[in-house]
């Protein structure tokens, strides 16, 4: 199913309105287990942090090379668009700044509304004041230059996986992230995802008035069945 943008950014607002343990039940129900990504990742605002958008996929590697700089990861960060969300897979790099501040800024500029980090981000404190998620792995001052090289990007990458080693990430995917943590959506069960994902938010919150109102956990368990 192929999206405009207006039904694109509708459908990303809508899902910040769900939780990823909704997200995450509804996969299973339709035999998708092995979407969810590592607990490593963390949201860098320590409160609850959401995060939700279309992936646009960057994948680099460690390598050393001379210059002061790295065209392609420019060129990387200048594709991106309205309602994206960057996705950034490192090889397995440790210690290695992959993004700050700057590059964030300049991908928020182009609408992108979040990034999620295979690898470690710096310039924290001035990424904190941002209005712009961003969930990583770890953190490092060590910059990526000489180092760490992109080597494309809207491409399919992996990620470290919650229950499967990898996770597969194709540009155009569905991210969901939040303070339980991340998960994927492939794009063409994001719409059915979300209708489902919804209706099991609903009957959550009719569940939880029950209970204030004074049921028992059994007469709610009966009335509206396990969820």
């Amino acid at each position: 199913m192929t999206l405009n943008a207006e039904e694109r950014r509708d459908l990303r607002q809508r899902y910040l309105k769900v939780d990823t343990a909704n997200v995450a039940d509804i996969l299973d129900e339709l035999g998708h287990p092995d979407l969810g990504l590592s607990a490593d990742f963390w949201p860098i605002r320590q409160r609850l942090e959401k995060m939700a958008g279309w992936a646009y996929t960057v994948r680099g590697q460690l390598t050393p090379y001379p210059g002061t700089g790295d065209p392609r990861k420019m060129e990387a960060v200048g594709g991106i668009g309205p309602d994206e969300l960057s996705v950034w897979s490192g090889g397995g790099a440790e210690g290695i700044c992959f993004f700050g501040e700057l590059i964030a800024r300049g991908m928020q500029y182009r609408g992108s509304v979040g990034a999620l980090v295979d690898g470690g981000i710096r310039d924290i404190e001035w990424l904190d004041r941002m209005d712009y998620p961003v969930f990583a792995r770890y953190r490092t001052p060590v910059q990526s230059i000489g180092r760490w090289q992109v080597n494309a990007w809207q491409v399919p990458v992996y990620l470290p996986g919650a229950t499967a080693r990898q996770v597969t990430v194709r540009p155009g995917d569905f991210i969901l992230a939040d303070f339980d943590g991340a998960i994927v959506i492939p794009a063409e069960l994001a719409a059915d995802v979300l209708v489902k994902a919804e209706a099991l938010t609903e009957k959550e919150r009719l569940i939880r008035a029950d209970l204030e109102a004074g049921a028992t956990l059994p007469d709610v368990l009966a009335r509206y069945g396990h969820v």
